[in-house]
């Protein structure tokens, strides 16, 4: 029993010092199209979970010992959130303590080894405490109270929706500083607004972007940040996504550029009060929309990931009418499923070209 693990590297015996001095993340081994992926967890009995893309996984023990583990195979091309689960609660949600990868304190990223390291975005453990924004403002209006952080830049203004993900869980200043410095982008002024509590009603009602246009931007402009709405890129992720595709619909003066990674086009106001439909027509009333519109003034950056593909007839249905109307449309596929593992690349990937674009 000594090499149960030897195909992954680790030849010592399960649950010894030697075998946890040697445990450096998951390990994968090529098997069956994909990657068989060892993950280890040290302790008690636990759960492996993905973000979005498999169900859980109970983890097996290792004899008597206090390694446990889960061999599960990856398909080609996936980059994953995940995380361990001993608990009743968010309190037993434990990031990889041997994954240097992290999301936030309880959350790791795993990559298949066909996948290029994402340019840009450092490593950051799960122990780190993330630098956030010095300027606070503190926006006090229609929507209730909020702390809107911002990272002074150049001219352009990218408004970065669920904020709060980009300052304390995935680096997003380090990494758009770093696109700039690599020449792939200008300096721009990221402006942070924070999670809603309600993001289903926040995201899909009608008072977001009158109060962004009429009371977040002056508030902005007072501290110093005068919005350019031809150099305005607004950014989002799933309903925030949704949300700021459809801002440039109902609001063309105000919102030119969107970037949006895995839009919630599936979404239409008849839908029950108990949640997703991903079954209706494809694109949602949003396709209804943008049919007969004219976007000539949007430039717009859709991606969504390669192992969502039951979003892939919303997102092809937007994305295809928006051209038709006239959008400058530009469209990818990330290597991830409905996680900002994927997103994250995306997002600078997707700015910068939204703000060099002409």
């Amino acid at each position: 029993m000594q090499a149960r693990f030897a195909e992954y590297g680790l030849t010592a015996v399960p649950g010894t010092a030697e075998f946890w001095d040697a445990v450096r993340g998951p390990v994968p081994v090529p098997a069956d199209g994909g990657h068989r992926t060892l993950f280890l967890w040290r302790g008690s009995a636990a759960v492996l979970r993905f973000e979005s893309w498999s169900g859980p996984v109970p983890l097996q023990r290792f004899e008597d010992s206090d390694c446990w583990y889960a061999e599960v195979v990856l398909p080609p091309r996936l980059r994953v959130t995940y995380h361990f689960f001993d608990g009743d609660d968010y309190d037993g949600e434990h990031a990889d303590p041997f994954n240097p990868v992290g999301a936030g304190p309880n959350r790791s990223i795993a990559a298949t080894p066909d996948l290029d390291p994402q340019p840009h975005w450092p490593a950051v453990g799960p122990d780190e405490v993330l630098d956030v924004p010095s300027t606070r403002i503190r926006w006090n209006g229609s929507l209730g109270r909020k702390t809107v952080r911002v990272h002074k830049g150049g001219e352009p203004v990218v408004l970065l929706l669920d904020g709060d993900d980009w300052m304390y869980v995935h680096p997003a200043v380090a990494a758009f500083e770093s696109a700039v410095r690599a020449g792939e982008m200008p300096s721009a002024t990221l402006v942070f607004l924070p999670t809603p509590r309600d993001r289903d009603a926040e995201y899909t009602g009608a008072a977001l972007w009158p109060a962004v246009r009429d009371e977040l931007l002056p508030l902005l402009a007072e501290n110093g940040v005068t919005v350019d709405p031809r150099r305005f890129v607004v950014a989002g992720q799933s309903l925030a996504g949704l949300s700021a595709f459809r801002a440039a619909l109902d609001f063309p003066e105000l919102v030119t550029r969107v970037a949006c990674q895995s839009g919630s086009f599936w979404w239409t106001p008849g839908l029950p009060d108990q949640g997703l439909s991903l079954d209706g027509p494809a694109g949602g009333d949003t396709a209804e929309r943008v049919r007969g519109a004219d976007l000539s003034h949007l430039r717009v950056a859709f991606d969504v990931g390669e192992h969502e593909p039951r979003m892939h007839r919303h997102c092809e249905a937007v994305e295809g009418l928006a051209e038709k109307a006239g959008a400058s449309v530009r469209a990818t596929r990330s290597p991830s499923g409905h996680d900002r593992a994927g997103w994250r690349h995306a997002l600078v990937r997707d700015v910068a070209w939204l703000l060099t674009e002409r």
